[in-house]
């Protein structure tokens, strides 16, 4: 793959996690906050898996742009293969593990609604995002 086409694949990845992204942070506030906690728990699971699905595009696109193999079958890979292919680069790896027990697991599967922990994961989505980001960091 040409730098170029990377570039590309990576643009049109971050283009599409933003998206998923913005959509998730709009569930959020259809959620409503209280003081400590979001009050409806049905818009925070939801917001919780759009931003992890949105993840998951960023990391797609970051790792097609790498030419890493992925594996065969199944249209959804398995949370370790994530693993394996960014163990190398521990600080994304972090985040991936952050992102994926805050928004995947505690938000998503458990209805967590803490404003403080949610918005944790959604900090860690947006590091992982940054990573495709063709303009740098915002």
């Amino acid at each position: 793959m040409t730098v170029q086409e990377q570039e590309h694949v990576k643009q049109k990845g971050y283009a599409e996690a933003m998206r998923y992204i913005a959509n998730a942070k709009g569930y959020l506030k259809t959620a409503g906050k209280g003081e400590t906690h979001y009050k409806d728990k049905k818009y925070v699971r939801t917001a919780c898996g759009t931003a992890y699905n949105g993840v998951l595009i960023a990391l797609n696109a970051l790792l097609k742009a790498k030419d890493i193999d992925f594996p065969k079958g199944s249209k959804r890979k398995p949370v370790d293969f994530y693993r394996m292919a960014i163990g190398k680069d521990r600080k994304l790896l972090d985040a991936f593990n952050t992102v994926y027990h805050i928004l995947h697991l505690s938000g998503y599967y458990d209805g967590e609604t803490s404003i403080k922990i949610i918005q944790t994961g959604f900090e860690m989505a947006g590091v992982i995002i940054n990573r495709i980001n063709p303009q740098g960091a915002l």
